[in-house]
């Protein structure tokens, strides 16, 4: 195959492993089949940490990666490389500075020419790919060495677009987290008002078929009245920074569920396809305990904010509330106008509804 058709494999493999289950593994075997590699392997990790971040290698040596993550890494010689630049091994490290534990560690795996390459990204983390050939095969060739320095760039951006998903599918656990904590159902539906998704406290609502269920995909109300501003609604979503209010009675003569409904932002060519609207309803007969933490987390209150608002939501009154946590009343009106600024909320009969039934800016009139 010639080099640059080589290289355009390699780069297509790189983008295509992110999306992977195990993100960067088929990339690492396929750079590691194009430059005669037995062994190539992916650090990230963080100046001055003791252990690497991830470790990303195919399966097949998951002993030696977890030896070189838990013992290794902290003694290897083989770092602090050029910033972009494919290193060799034996061009780095002289022999007498390997200490005799990394020497076993790499004589244990028969581990010969080693080419290293290392990225420093600003965002504060290092990147380092390795790849190996076992002793006693030469030395990698020097257009191998020229096809690792052609994907430099792409693995640049690759990281850099790995380090974003990482970031934001950290954020995104934290907000399921604190809903589901919250006891709030989640429906993520399309322009035709079918379940693109559904968290647990959805499919506990549907689950009771009391108001709530399914028919071919499609959210389904049993309150006619709320029916009609859902479609409504699908059909045209209110504004990105607007949220429209929903009530849902309930076949049952249970109280009734509350809902906001807000556009899901998307571009205008995947609108058509994609996810159009979030449901959020609360069943304030099912809102579990409230701690103070996931109040804190959810409308930025203080700790001080955070107590009192849990000890108003259990039923306390501002006056008991302030003893009960041991401050002056007026220290009290102080935190709750706060807490009133925070959440959106104006009186305080608005507050407890909200935080019982844990969706920001529902009127309890």
């Amino acid at each position: 195959m010639p080099d640059a058709d080589r290289l355009l494999a390699l780069v297509e493999a790189l983008y295509a492993s992110l999306a992977d289950k195990q993100p960067w593994e088929a990339f690492l075997r396929a750079l590691a089949s194009a430059t005669g590699a037995d062994f190539a392997a992916l650090i990230l990790t963080a100046p001055g940490y003791r252990g690497p971040g991830l470790i990303a290698s195919p399966p097949t040596l998951p002993e030696s990666a977890q030896l070189y993550a838990e013992q290794m890494f902290r003694s290897d010689p083989f770092v602090g490389l050029p910033e972009g630049e494919v290193t060799a091994f034996s061009d780095f490290v002289t022999a007498g500075t390997i200490n005799a534990e990394f020497r076993a560690y790499l004589d244990r795996g028969h581990s010969g020419s080693i080419l290293g390459v290392d990225l420093r990204e600003g965002a504060g983390f290092e990147a380092r790919l390795r790849i190996t050939r076992d002793d006693p095969r030469p030395a990698f060739e020097p257009d191998r060495r020229t096809l690792l320095q052609g994907l430099v760039p792409h693995l640049r951006i690759a990281i850099r677009l790995f380090a974003q998903s990482q970031a934001k599918a950290a954020e995104e656990g934290l907000y399921r987290d604190a809903i589901e904590q919250l006891a709030l159902a989640m429906f993520i539906l399309d322009r035709h008002g079918h379940v693109v998704r559904a968290n647990r406290g959805a499919e506990a609502l549907l689950a009771q078929g009391d108001g709530l269920s399914t028919f071919q995909g499609r959210l389904r109300i049993a309150d006619r009245v709320a029916a009609t501003q859902l479609d409504r609604l699908l059909a045209a979503p209110p504004p990105l920074d607007r949220a429209a209010r929903i009530r849902i009675s309930r076949p049952s003569g249970a109280p009734e569920l509350g809902a906001i409904a807000r556009a899901v932002p998307a571009p205008d060519y995947l609108a058509a396809s994609g996810a159009a609207l979030a449901l959020f309803i609360a069943d304030p007969s099912l809102a579990g305990q409230l701690s103070p933490g996931v109040l804190r987390d959810l409308f930025r209150l203080t700790p001080a904010e955070a107590l009192l608002a849990t000890a108003l939501a259990a039923g306390s009154s501002l006056a008991e509330s302030a003893q009960q946590l041991g401050i002056a009343y007026n220290t009290a009106r102080s935190h709750l106008r706060a807490i009133f600024e925070k959440t959106g909320t104006r009186r305080q009969s608005q507050l407890v509804y909200l935080l019982r039934s844990s969706i920001a800016g529902l009127d309890a009139d």
